[in-house]
């Protein structure tokens, strides 16, 4: 009887996944096998809270499998070399798995495809993150897009692919048979610190869950509510994507039948804005398997000559959450209690980063891959790329955000700043975005006081605003002198 083993990665559930689809449809047997890689659990920015939540969804899918008769297998060593080895105990015929596209990640694979062909066994990868393939998107010149808007036409243009449906008769093919009933699973490892819980359990039965609650009506008004950093408008899917605890087909269609279902144009607009931050992930895929050197080096290289100034205490003062820029420090605080951070924050501090403190924007792309639940190497980069404007269809470097400006606009009345920076919950409105406006009376008569309950502002925006664009001019100047 044929088996095969499944390896899981970034796909942790039983439904619309196409490894297990085809492996079901293969085998008489799926083996669930996770392989705990040495290389990635001692990387430095891959550990807290992303490795603790990926290992209670390791426990989570575990859970569920058992209902089937089966349970993960959980080994540890170069993916290779533990997959031919289960595969020699277990008798599989090979392995299914998703495929990835991080320089690492297509490293690791390919190096599993080259052991597993010298002994002629099965090693078939399947297209599953994405629903389109970066290579799927060509442009009429047949380059890869290097700018997001006609991305999206031609991404919009293709048809896209149905779900995958898995059903409990063909998953009841991942119930281990009686031979393999003692086989060795090591036990999944406990984090060194515990996964932050108020994002929502990491489950897939959780993702399901958000995604009809957001399906059902927020999502009509996330174009009007998506930046209140405040309001819960957005789906908050992004960790459950990162792991696949949910696909991105499954995220798609459903938002299609909601459009269909939409009263207006203004609701129509609202699932469109949303569909195209699934877009945006899909075009910085492209561009990270592309252009795999973007991951560490400015993808234009004309500002390779920024001179940042890397100052250490403003650093270390951006990443505690001690700026004296509440909504810069709000934002850190979210994210180092949460593991999540809202994405009009996430501009807004990086902007601060880079074009206030006049940071190099690697130091703030280190920084969240150690904190973020959704922490993606293609979209994290991405994004800090475009607001550097250092990367492919990068926000002009003369863009830079004012984050009192951008506080008054998106927490109208500082809620969102009061929720995550208690000294300043009981400042009024007219103080809470820069309460470094506050007169000492004002302070005296607040019962706050400014350096000792909050931080006076570690840089003066308009001054550093002028920095940062002399910075950059000095670049680009530099570049059309060559």
């Amino acid at each position: 009887m044929t088996r095969l083993l499944w390896w899981l990665r970034r796909d942790l559930r039983l439904n619309d996944n196409a490894a297990l689809y085809y492996a079901l449809m293969r085998a008489q047997h799926v083996l669930p096998v996770f392989v705990l890689d040495p290389t990635l659990l001692n990387a430095d920015r891959l550990r807290g809270a992303r490795m603790a939540w990926l290992f209670e969804s390791l426990r989570a899918i575990d859970a569920s499998l058992r209902a089937y008769g089966s349970r993960l297998i959980v080994r540890e060593g170069s993916p290779d070399q533990v997959l031919l080895s289960l595969c020699a105990e277990s008798g599989a015929a090979g392995v299914i798995f998703n495929r990835d596209y991080s320089p690492y990640a297509a490293q690791r694979d390919a190096a599993v495809k080259r052991a597993f062909g010298q002994r002629s066994l099965i090693a078939q990868d399947c297209a599953d993150l994405l629903i389109h393939e970066p290579n799927a998107v060509p442009s009429k010149s047949g380059s890869p897009y290097d700018v997001y808007s006609p991305f999206r036409r031609a991404w919009e243009a293709l048809p896209k692919p149905d779900p995958y449906t898995i059903t409990d008769a063909m998953r009841a093919k991942l119930g281990l048979p009686a031979e393999l009933a003692n086989l060795h699973s090591l036990p999944i490892p406990i984090a060194e610190q515990p996964a932050p819980q108020p994002i929502g359990a990491p489950t897939e039965a959780e993702a399901q869950r958000r995604l009809a609650q957001f399906i059902a009506a927020p999502i009509y008004r996330y174009h009007e509510r998506r930046d209140l950093m405040a309001e819960d408008g957005t789906s908050a899917l992004s960790p459950y994507l990162r792991f696949g605890m949910i696909s991105a087909r499954t995220c798609y269609h459903a938002a299609q039948q909601a459009r269909a279902a939409a009263a207006d144009e203004s609701a129509r607009k609202g699932v469109d804005v949303w569909v195209s931050e699934i877009v945006w992930r899909e075009f910085y895929y492209q561009v990270l398997a592309r252009y795999p050197h973007s991951v560490r080096h400015n993808f234009r290289p004309a500002y390779d000559a920024v001179q940042w100034e890397d100052d250490p205490a403003h650093l270390a003062a951006w990443r505690e959450g001690r700026t004296g820029y509440p909504v810069v420090d709000a934002a850190i605080h979210q994210l180092l209690h949460t593991g999540w951070m809202h994405n009009r924050t996430r501009m807004i501090v990086a902007s601060f980063l880079c074009k206030d403190l006049l940071c190099d924007w690697r130091h703030g792309e280190r920084f969240f891959m150690q904190h973020l639940l959704d922490g993606d190497v293609a979209n994290n980069v991405g994004g800090w790329q475009w607001t550097a404007g250092t990367g492919t269809d990068a926000a002009p470097y003369f863009r830079i955000f004012n984050p009192v400006a951008q506080s008054e606009k998106f927490d109208p009345e500082g809620n969102y700043i009061r929720r995550w920076l208690p000294a300043l919950a009981k400042l009024p409105t007219k103080f809470i975005h820069a309460p470094f406006t506050m007169s000492a009376a004002d302070q005296r008569h607040l019962g706050v006081q400014l350096g000792r309950d909050y931080p006076l502002p570690i840089v003066d925006h308009g001054a550093q605003r002028e920095k940062a664009l002399r910075m950059y001019g000095a670049a680009k100047q530099a570049k059309d002198k060559a």
